[in-house]
């Protein structure tokens, strides 16, 4: 593939949806590579398998626990427009009938369907990837991302947050706080209570509690 197609495909992830006016930047790269640039928990996008229907990519970017029961891909909320662009550019880079499925770096991910709901086993399946095991930012996928995952175990950096920022950044993704937009919102995966439980868990990592004005 020649250099310019691979440039191509990553800026199509990470400007072109916010340029053409749809005011949204996918996080799409936080979590898969695409032509070398990106995470590596989920698959490489530049080689999804060809048995891989256009109509099934299109489900599982609308509603991943619909399309796949179980599935770590948080659904992210974006215009019909978006989805179908997004899905179309997917479709369409497909290899062969005769080239392999694409394989997970790191190991396959534990499906959410199938792990306790529980704050520490929640934070072990989507977060600790990026953010480590403990909270130390040195998760498997880390060092595919621009910006380095904050890191939770770092009291001093987490004492200056409030719990509504923490939940925020949960719900909302790195984008809405103006910070990493390649980390996805869960807003739409879990329950305000289960967020709440990750916050909660946070401060356990740390050892802290929110600024004293938030409290």
């Amino acid at each position: 593939m020649s250099t310019s197609r691979s440039r191509l495909g990553v800026i199509f992830f990470t400007v072109f949806i916010d340029l053409v006016g749809f005011g949204i930047v996918l996080p799409c790269l936080g979590c898969h590579a695409l032509d070398g640039a990106g995470g590596r928990i989920g698959p490489d996008l530049s080689r999804l398998p060809a048995t891989s229907a256009p109509v099934f990519i299109a489900a599982m970017i609308r509603d991943p626990q619909m399309a796949r029961p179980g599935s770590l891909m948080p659904k992210t909320p974006m215009p019909e427009q978006t989805l179908e662009l997004v899905a179309s550019y997917l479709s369409a880079r497909r290899p062969p009938a005769a080239a392999p499925p694409p394989r997970l770096a790191g190991g396959a991910p534990v499906a959410t369907g199938t792990i306790p709901r529980d704050a520490p086993s929640l934070y072990a399946a989507l977060c600790a990837p990026c953010h480590g095991a403990h909270g130390g930012g040195d998760g498997f996928n880390a060092r595919y991302l621009p910006v380095a995952p904050a890191v939770h175990a770092d009291r001093a950096a987490m004492a200056q947050r409030s719990d509504d920022r923490l939940f925020d950044a949960i719900a909302g993704g790195g984008a809405v706080l103006g910070k990493n937009v390649r980390m996805p919102a869960f807003g739409a995966t879990l329950s305000r209570k289960e967020i709440h439980a990750l916050v909660r868990y946070i401060r356990e990592l740390c050892r802290c509690e929110g600024p004293a004005w938030s409290r």
